[in-house]
């Protein structure tokens, strides 16, 4: 949600734009302040940050991204595996040399599961690009999204380093293609490959008469090797659940000892089933201490340059998350507290992300501080109150009378 003043808005953030009124009375009753979730000279993204706010400082604990995606649908990495994140992009279509094409979309267009399972099993059995992947090592395990996972066999050498799509939109492919040695060219021709092979698929020949984007290249990102996180219970004492469409986020839970529960119709787009996430989130309180409810849409819509979509998707975690899950509790007469938070900024300016602070709102049911504050970037600046990431659970457990 977090953004930078945008100028077609006159100047204000997403957050101050949209109409917030269950944030902002959360604001004005409980502590505003600012924290810092990705730790300096460390890449922005959900990653380091969601790691940072259950209390793991990604310094010591991130090994990349895909292994924690892998261990949220039970894939094994034995050691010396390599995860890899395997998009589904869209990529600049016509006669043109691929490392001068375009990167469309980091997602292929919010591309159907279906759709985007039916194209990488497809491109995975093709001959050619079947004994290329084999040679490498390299395996697909489908995603039902845009998002799969890609795990290679014990590399001989680990000489590669890969690039987020999402922070490149609009970027010619040449400057961000695996660098490296042997590894890093047999992975560059497996996406070259996909390229040749994808681009004229029948469903994606489909999607373009339809207006809508192709799936017509696979892109490699965020490797990594398997590892261990400490439990969360054994941390905190509580018991919990993670409830997130997104597989890095029910990753990062299940590793911690967390519950994942998954919530049926839940895309990780603007376009999810919120009151299902409301259901399971009471269901969760009411048999667990702790409970972590995510929503990834104001991410996608600023990567897909959606601002409409962005101040949609805020005003919708308002009134179809936020609004109903406090009435639930306060109908039960559950106390309770309550961190809100985006967990990291993505600005509408780049579509990609930043390192800045984020807003936080820490209520507790009990108390009501009274103050004239509203949930923005500006007033949680304004109070002065600025703390790590890895901060945020001890608050969150032991109170916010010390801020």
């Amino acid at each position: 949600m977090a953004d930078d003043p945008i100028p077609a808005l006159d100047n204000l953030t997403p957050l101050q734009y949209a109409n917030t009124p269950t944030p902002d009375k959360l604001a004005k009753a409980g502590v505003l302040g600012n924290a810092i979730t990705i730790p300096h000279g460390m890449h922005a993204g959900s990653d380091t940050a969601i790691l940072s706010i259950i209390g793991l400082d990604p310094k010591k604990y991130f090994a990349g991204r895909a292994p924690l995606e892998a261990a949220a649908t039970g894939i094994s990495l034995a050691p010396g595996d390599v995860a890899m994140r395997c998009n589904m992009l869209a990529v600049e279509d016509g006669d043109i040399n691929f490392e001068d094409k375009k990167i469309i979309s980091h997602s292929a267009g919010a591309i159907e599961g279906n759709e985007s399972d039916e194209l990488v099993i497809d491109l995975f059995n093709t001959s050619g690009f079947k004994e290329a992947a084999d040679e490498a090592g390299v395996k697909i395990y489908p995603g039902n999204s845009f998002r799969h996972i890609a795990v290679q066999k014990s590399p001989d050498n680990n000489d590669f380093s890969l690039t987020a799509p999402h922070d490149h939109l609009n970027d010619v492919l040449g400057k961000h293609l695996p660098k490296g040695g042997k590894n890093a060219q047999a992975i560059k021709t497996l996406i070259i490959k996909s390229n040749e092979i994808l681009n004229k698929h029948p469903i994606n020949e489909k999607r373009r008469s339809e207006g809508k984007l192709p799936g017509n290249c696979i892109w490699f990102w965020a490797e990594g090797t398997a590892i261990k996180l400490p439990g969360f219970t054994e941390r905190y004492g509580k018991k919990g659940s993670v409830i997130s469409a997104v597989p890095l986020c029910q990753g990062i839970g299940v590793l911690s000892g967390l519950e994942k529960i998954i919530v049926a119709g839940a895309t990780g787009e603007l376009y999810t089933n919120y009151e299902g996430k409301v259901k399971a989130a009471i269901e969760s309180v009411n048999r667990n201490d702790f409970t972590l409810l995510h929503i990834e849409a104001p991410d996608e819509c600023t990567h897909n340059g959606d601002l409409k979509g962005k101040i949609q998707a805020i005003e919708w975690i308002d009134s179809r998350i936020l609004a109903p899950l406090l009435n639930e509790l306060d109908e039960a007469g559950t106390e309770f507290r309550l961190l809100f938070l985006s967990d990291h900024r993505t600005l509408t300016l780049t579509r990609g992300h930043d390192s800045g602070p984020v807003p936080f709102i820490l209520y507790d049911s009990r108390f009501n501080k009274k103050t004239k504050l509203n949930y923005t970037e500006a007033d949680a600046a304004g109070t002065g109150i600025t703390i790590q990431g890895t901060e945020l659970m001890d608050l969150l457990f032991e109170g916010n009378e010390n801020i």
